[in-house]
């Protein structure tokens, strides 16, 4: 499995938690309250390790939202939730007024435009730091297993799953969810060597 140095991982977690705050600094705009997200954690995994960990050893379905990125390195990013939590999400932001059933309707619409705000702050923040460009298309919904949702941009022979777990914080609700990057090996080294850049511009070096 691919590894990152302890000084690499570090800058990517790093890297990743000024994205997610970002990110946060714009959901607070739309709930008109404050809106707190960390990334705790960054790990490596294949298809199959990632697919067990969001649906936790079950079939339980997965709200996702993703966007293919090409630039500086190609991936798919993918933010994703547990469908209930997808549903609490959306009602935090919209309010409690509204029925369950515009609530559902709303889901899609909603989800996408909260993918779009979660994704392109953290690869923004990727490309702003790294001194390059990603361009991202446009967001597309899915709702499935997490192993649905893991194919759903296409064939993932060769590739590995960059899982970060995010902690999404609302009023006393406490979200967590993950956004997965899904990168070829030449993406991977081409993640590295931007990170490298990035240590030696920061270091001095």
């Amino acid at each position: 499995m691919f590894n990152l140095t302890e000084l690499q991982h570090d800058a990517l977690l790093e890297i990743f938690n000024i994205g997610v705050g970002h990110a946060a600094a714009a959901m607070s705009g739309i709930v008109n309250e404050e809106v707190k997200m960390t990334v705790p954690t960054i790990s490596f995994q294949n298809r199959a390790q990632a697919a067990e960990l969001l649906g936790r050893g079950g079939n339980q379905r997965i709200c996702g939202v993703s966007q293919h990125f090409e630039g500086a390195f190609k991936t798919e990013a993918i933010l994703m939730f547990p469908e209930d939590k997808s549903l609490e999400i959306v009602r935090l932001m919209v309010g409690e007024s509204v029925a369950l059933d515009e609530l559902t309707e709303m889901e899609q619409e909603a989800m996408s435009e909260i993918g779009n705000i979660i994704l392109n702050s953290c690869v923004g923040t990727l490309a702003n730091l790294f001194s390059q460009e990603l361009e991202g298309s446009l967001p597309m919904y899915h709702i499935g297993t997490s192993e649905e949702i893991l194919t759903a941009s296409g064939s993932l022979a060769d590739t590995v799953v960059l899982m970060l777990h995010i902690d999404f914080i609302l009023e006393k609700h406490a979200i967590h969810g993950y956004v997965a990057f899904i990168l070829d090996v030449t993406a991977l080294q081409d993640l590295r060597e931007q990170v490298d850049r990035y240590l030696a511009k920061v270091m001095g070096g």
